[in-house]
């Protein structure tokens, strides 16, 4: 068993892995890439390959594959959502961090499956990929904040194999923005989002959330994607697959 706490990316990470065996090397591994990450995609940092980028000081031949994907994970999100999520708004600079966050996420629980990790919860702010079950029979339980009550949980929900996201205005204030009016996203208190994979769920429940109401029924109809909103008249809509611990 192994646990880590490590603060990066600007938010605690931590990871909780049941496998027997030696993985202090995976491990280490996986928070060093969480800060090469920061160090190459933070929009906060004037010398990172995405404020660079940003400067025209890189061409689109010299950026790396790994920001070359992330930019096609912005363009498709963008163009899915017809417009809500973005990661270069009207008079700002780039910043693909509604993107970065679940995609670093999901290559360092990919990294701890390919050195034979089998069992484990890695957890982003709230954000979560699991792997197996803790124990025979049980699932990982993954606590969903309440929007309002820092200290509650408004839903518990069950995971094997699976990603979950929560996008939300309680952390960093009115941070999401409806790309296609430039305005704070209103309407929604909370996007959870359950999906296969981190990447997936991250990006909706941000989109979702930009959207506002008419996010709802739009991350509802995601293929293989479960869903948990409340809306800013507190009322939840979940979808029917979403698998609540009881």
């Amino acid at each position: 068993m192994t646990t880590r706490v490590e603060q990066v990316m600007g938010l605690p990470i931590s990871l909780d892995l049941r496998d027997d065996g030696d993985f202090a090397e995976a491990v280490g591994d996986v928070f060093g890439w969480f800060h090469d990450v920061d160090a190459r995609f933070s929009p906060f940092k004037a010398d990172s390959e995405v404020s660079r980028y940003d400067r025209g000081e890189l061409a689109a031949a010299e950026l790396s594959d790994d920001l070359l994907e992330v930019l096609e994970l912005c363009a498709y999100y963008e163009q899915l959502s017809g417009g809500a999520f973005r990661a270069r708004l009207p008079g700002r600079g780039l910043d693909p961090c509604a993107v970065v966050k679940g995609w670093a996420v999901q290559r360092a629980a990919d990294m701890l499956k390919a050195e034979g990790a089998t069992t484990f919860c890695l957890n982003a702010g709230g954000d979560v990929v699991t792997a197996g079950e803790p124990e025979p029979g049980r699932p990982w339980r993954v606590g969903v904040r309440h929007p309002e009550q820092p200290l509650a949980v408004c839903a518990v929900l069950e995971s094997r194999n699976g990603a979950i996201a929560t996008s939300a205005a309680y952390e960093r204030g009115s941070h999401i923005v409806d790309g296609r009016s430039g305005t704070p996203a209103t309407g929604l208190m909370s996007v959870t989002v359950v999906a296969s994979d981190l990447v997936t769920a991250d990006a909706l429940a941000t989109a979702a959330f930009a959207m506002g109401e008419e996010g709802i029924t739009w991350a509802a109809d995601r293929p293989d994607c479960e869903i948990l909103i409340v809306d800013d008249s507190r009322r939840v809509h979940r979808t029917a697959g979403l698998s609540l611990a009881s």
